[in-house]
C-alpha cells in the first residue's frame, strides 16, 4: 500500500488530466477552527473536511469522543467531497498529518484503494514553493460506494483480553498519567506501550525513512506476523500511528474508541 505522496508529485498529479481528489482535514484538539484556517489559504482544488462532523459520529461518552461514523454518513460525505469509483485521493492538514490520517484510515477502511497522505503536510507544499488559494471549493458530487472492513479494527469489547501488542499513540505524559486535558481519568490501558505518534516524524514534519520507522517499532516490540493495535485519545492520532506502521511494513488494527472510551467505563487504569 502506498501511503505517502511528495509535494512535487502532488503538484504534477494536480496538473494532469486525472487529478486526485484533494482533502484538507485541518483540525486540532481545542482549535483553532479548521475551516477558518482553510479559508485563509489552502492547496488549490482542496475540499475542506470537518473531522468532528464528517469523520466521526456523536454518541454517549461511553462510545468515546470520536466514534467511527456510520457507513452511510461517511459515504454521503465522501460523495460531497467529489469522490467517485476509481478516484485517487490525497489528504493533508497543517500538523504533520496527525488529523488527516483519520480521513486516510477511514477511506482505506471503507474500500477506497488509493489514498495518500501529503508527506510533510501543508508546510511541505509551501516550502516547495507551490501556491495557496482562498477559494472555498465545492466540487460536483461523486458517486463512490463504500464498503466496510478493508482495514482491521480492535473492538472495544475485545481490548481487555487482547493478546497482541497495544501501542498508545498519545504524548508520553498523558500515557504516564501526569496530565489529562480532556478525558475523565489519567493513565493508560494496562499492558499498553507508550509510542507517541509524533516520534514517527522528522523535524520537518515528514515521516521518518522506512528503515528508521522499522527500527523504532522493533524497539517497541512490534514483530512481523504478530498482532499489533494502536489507540490514542479518541481514535484520531492513532490512525497516524497505523499509517507509520503501514509504511514500515506492518499491518495494525485501530481501537477507534481509544482512551476516551476506555476511561468512561469502570475498567482498570495504569500509570507511570
Amino acid at each position: 500500500m502506498n501511503v505517502l505522496i511528495s509535494a512535487d508529485d502532488l503538484a504534477t498529479a494536480l496538473a494532469s488530466g486525472e487529478p486526485p481528489v484533494l482533502l484538507d482535514v485541518r483540525w486540532q484538539l481545542g482549535g483553532p477552527p479548521g475551516h477558518e484556517s482553510y479559508l485563509e489559504g489552502h492547496i488549490p482544488g482542496a475540499v475542506y473536511v470537518d473531522l468532528d462532523t464528517e469523520l466521526a459520529r456523536h454518541g454517549e461518552p461511553t462510545d468515546g469522543r470520536h466514534p467511527l461514523p456510520d457507513l452511510a454518513d461517511l459515504q454521503a460525505a465522501a460523495r460531497r467531497w467529489g469522490i467517485s469509483e476509481g478516484d485517487s485521493v490525497v489528504v493533508y492538514d497543517a500538523v504533520g498529518n496527525t488529523s488527516a490520517a483519520r480521513a486516510w484510515w477511514l477511506l482505506r477502511w471503507a474500500g477506497v484503494a488509493d489514498v495518500r497522505l501529503l508527506d510533510g503536510a501543508l508546510d511541505a507544499w509551501t516550502s516547495a514553493g507551490h501556491p495557496l488559494t482562498t477559494t472555498d471549493v465545492v466540487p460536483d458530487p461523486g458517486t463512490i460506494t463504500l464498503t466496510p472492513g478493508h482495514l482491521p479494527v480492535l473492538p472495544f469489547e475485545h481490548v481487555e483480553a487482547y493478546e497482541g501488542l497495544l501501542l498508545d499513540a498519545r504524548a508520553a505524559e498523558r500515557y504516564r498519567g501526569e496530565v489529562e486535558p480532556v478525558d475523565p481519568k489519567a493513565g493508560h490501558i494496562p499492558g499498553a506501550v507508550s509510542a507517541p505518534t509524533t516520534d514517527n516524524l522528522a523535524a520537518d514534519g515528514r515521516f521518518l525513512p522506512v528503515k528508521e520507522l522499522r527500527a523504532r517499532f522493533d524497539a517497541l516490540g512490534v514483530r512481523p506476523g504478530s498482532p499489533v493495535a494502536a489507540y490514542c485519545g479518541s481514535g484520531v492520532t492513532a490512525a497516524h500511528e497505523i499509517a507509520a506502521l503501514t509504511i514500515a511494513g506492518y499491518d495494525a488494527a485501530l481501537f477507534p474508541g481509544s482512551w476516551s472510551q476506555w476511561s468512561n467505563h469502570d475498567l482498570p487504569v495504569a500509570t507511570g
